[in-house]
């Protein structure tokens, strides 16, 4: 049995499913177009549990699972979707004690997830060079108790990470292929890449820079997601559907071994007919997220 406490997270869910986040606080009313909760009802109480407003309107109340503290946070910039955190998590391995590298702050979103994720002996590294970012995504680690865990770090990449033998790396950044060199750098022998682009053309100038560094097991995905209305009589997809946000892009990287002649001419051939990327992506459709 799992008792509410002061400054705990709940989460309040209606009859008609509208869902609501709030910190206990004693003494603290939540109010509502259903009425108004009284915190001090809430708190030492187990959760699971039903509870009425002062218009005997009903809410369940429960402990946040990780997808509603991700969809519940302040943002001010694109998150990484659930729907791509999960393989991120899955495809690089990311578990307790592991020093896990995130480029890309924004709002913190997938640092969240990561920080959970590597809990209580781990910790991740997460860099941004703008320190906005860096402000929002602080408070929304410190609102759900995660922050511990999470080194935040003002820099350029370009400068490299200050880290290295990291079990794993994730770039959300505009052009990671710039990056390699500092990613392998970071990198344990072992240890996994990731990577969000939105583009086609994206993938294809990051994977021309993968195949320059020694990288293995080199993937590829996107994610749908589609979600059905669960009404057992008429049970049908829901109307709108979370299409392409990104493209996922992961790898392990492996010890370097030193290349012949030959294969720095085969090499060389592979990526001339590949174009450049450009200077500057000037094509908004062209930037990541965040």
């Amino acid at each position: 049995m799992i008792l509410a406490k002061e400054n705990d997270l709940v989460l309040l869910i209606s009859h008609d499913r509208k869902r609501y986040m709030l910190t206990l606080r004693a003494g603290d009313r939540f109010h509502t177009h259903k009425g108004i909760v009284e915190h001090d009802e809430i708190i030492g109480q187990p959760l699971g549990r039903e509870i009425q407003s002062h218009l005997g309107q009903s809410f369940m109340i429960l402990q946040p699972s990780l997808y509603d503290l991700l969809m519940n946070l302040k943002r001010s910039s694109q998150i990484i979707y659930p729907k791509e955190i999960g393989p991120i998590l899955l495809r690089m391995n990311v578990g307790s004690g592991q020093r896990v590298i995130e480029a890309g702050t924004g709002s913190g979103a997938l640092t969240l997830a990561l920080a959970h994720s590597v809990r209580p002996d781990g910790m991740v590294y997460s860099y941004e060079t703008r320190a906005d970012m860096l402000t929002v995504a602080r408070h929304n680690l410190e609102r759900v108790g995660l922050a511990r865990y999470v080194q935040f770090m003002q820099r350029d990449i370009a400068e490299g990470f200050t880290e290295s033998d990291v079990d794993a790396l994730f770039l959300d950044v505009r052009e990671p292929w710039d990056y390699m060199p500092q990613v392998c750098e970071a990198l344990a022998d072992g240890g996994s890449f990731g990577a969000l682009v939105p583009t086609c053309n994206q993938v294809s100038w990051l994977l021309s820079e993968m195949e320059r560094q020694p990288f293995t097991s080199i993937e590829v995905m996107e994610v749908f997601e589609r979600m059905y209305k669960p009404v057992p009589a008429r049970l049908r997809p829901a109307d709108v559907m979370v299409g392409h946000t990104g493209f996922l892009v992961f790898a392990r990287k492996v010890a370097l071994i030193p290349e012949t002649e030959d294969d720095q001419a085969a090499d060389q051939a592979a990526h001339e007919d590949l174009p450049a990327p450009p200077d500057d992506l000037t094509d908004p459709d062209q930037r990541p997220p965040g």
